[in-house]
């Protein structure tokens, strides 16, 4: 369950945020949302695919795993990558309204929420903690990215760019595992483009994550390898 609501200073001023990593605290997920402009890290660790949410809406995700519920980056209350995308950071902050103007929201439900341990929000005198600045800037930069992303993505659709796939591995131990229900770039199509679109992709700023997408897929042989891992295996 969720529980949104604005966070402010003297509701929540004795509230803390645990920031450990772990199933526990909601990080045993397949995949997060992503956006053009965070691509440039994410491909360095996850493979960047396409998902159509419930809207049927195509978003970009950085993909942990192969199964709902598999993250293959927890290792115990460790995150096994050196950049962790920032839907993922964020939690349990989410940007929400307070009338016409965004704010800061918080969900009171969310493992991470307490009283006892964690990072302080809110200073002694009600002035927001070091850490909360942070989520706050971080929260402008997600927010940002996501509100850029149909752009991206209706630009892909305009020159027919993404094509659904199916991943098929077999492990080391014979066990089966299939990937389906995601899209990607179609890389030929993309060469294939005349001129004028590829200047119009540059121009808007679309190549360069087009091609942070086609190099983030070779991530997929790491995913595997983690899999074959026990000891990296959730």
């Amino acid at each position: 369950m969720t529980r949104h609501t604005a966070l402010n200073n003297i509701d929540h001023r004795d509230l803390r945020v645990d920031p450990r990593r772990g199933a526990r605290m909601g990080d045993d997920v397949m995949f997060a949302p992503t956006f053009p402009a965070e691509f440039r890290n994410v491909q360095a660790h996850y493979p960047i695919v396409f998902h159509k949410d419930g809207q049927g809406r195509f978003q970009p995700v950085a993909l942990f795993g192969f199964r709902q519920g598999q993250n293959l980056f927890l290792r115990g209350e460790r995150w096994d990558a050196t950049y962790l995308p920032l839907a993922m950071e964020r939690q349990p902050f989410l940007i929400g309204r307070s009338g016409t103007e965004l704010a800061v929201h918080i969900d009171l439900d969310h493992p991470r929420v307490g009283t006892a341990t964690g990072e302080p929000l809110f200073r002694e005198h009600g002035g927001s903690s070091d850490y909360l600045e942070r989520m706050t800037s971080m929260l402008r930069t997600l927010h940002d990215g996501l509100e850029a992303t149909p752009a991206f993505i209706d630009a892909l659709l305009r020159h027919e760019l993404l094509e659904s796939f199916v991943l098929d591995v077999q492990l080391d131990d014979g066990a089966q595992h299939r990937l389906a229900g995601f899209y990607t770039v179609q890389e030929d199509r993309l060469r294939a483009l005349d001129a004028d679109a590829f200047l119009a992709l540059h121009r808007d700023g679309h190549l360069e994550p087009l091609y942070m997408v086609l190099a983030s897929l070779a991530q997929l042989r790491v995913l595997i390898e983690r899999i074959n891992r026990p000891d990296d295996a959730t």
